[in-house]
């Protein structure tokens, strides 16, 4: 089966975008060493997750003060978190300032380079080090990650540099989910959509 049906077949929501991604999915592959069904199926697992279904490219910060409690309780309390729910620019302000390369809260820095792409490329550095690959300025223009080539080359570059291929080769999907999400969050999500892949020949 075409890979496009394939997609369709794991994750039938991914129709309303696939054709926006899927030309750049095959444009990229090779240049990343997404080369066997294998390593495609586990991409493919992982960017659909991320993406839910090519959906999103762009992190969403929109948290309510509860959540944020919940989701970042490093940053949030019941005492501050009121004063950030559902502000987007300053939760990520917060939350990314004085890591991954990015200045502190009142820079912005945090939501400048929040997670953008495929698998959500986020840090000023991570931005620095893909535009040195990629030869276009997406530290002064970060949206070009959240176009659909941007979107694709990025999460490929990503997972080409983290070493993602090797590990598709043995088949974990735990180290691979950890090395895109930091722990193992969706795993089942992430598992689920690999099993379908797999079925559709």
């Amino acid at each position: 089966m075409e890979l496009r049906s394939k997609i369709i077949k794991a994750y039938p929501s991914a129709v309303k975008y696939v054709d926006t991604y899927l030309p750049y999915i095959n444009k990229f592959a090779e240049e990343f060493g997404i080369t066997t069904e294998k390593r495609m199926n586990h991409f493919l697992a992982q960017v659909l997750h991320e993406s839910s279904g090519f959906a999103r490219v762009e992190e969403n910060l929109n948290y309510s003060a509860n959540r944020l409690v919940v989701v970042f309780p490093k940053y949030f309390n019941a005492k501050n978190a009121s004063l950030y729910a559902h502000k987007p620019r300053k939760i990520a302000s917060r939350v990314y300032a004085n890591r991954m390369g990015n200045n502190g809260e009142a820079s912005m820095d945090g939501y400048t380079f929040r997670g953008r792409g495929l698998i959500q490329i986020t840090g000023r550095t991570n931005y620095a080090l893909y535009r040195n690959y990629c030869g276009y300025d997406v530290v002064a223009n970060p949206d070009l990650l959240a176009k659909p080539l941007g979107a694709v080359r990025s999460a490929m570059w990503y997972w080409y540099t983290h070493g993602l291929n090797e590990i598709a080769d043995k088949d974990d999907i735990i180290t691979i989910t950890k090395r895109i999400n930091g722990g193992t969050n969706g795993l089942k999500e992430r598992r689920d959509i690999y099993d379908e892949l797999k079925k559709v020949a």
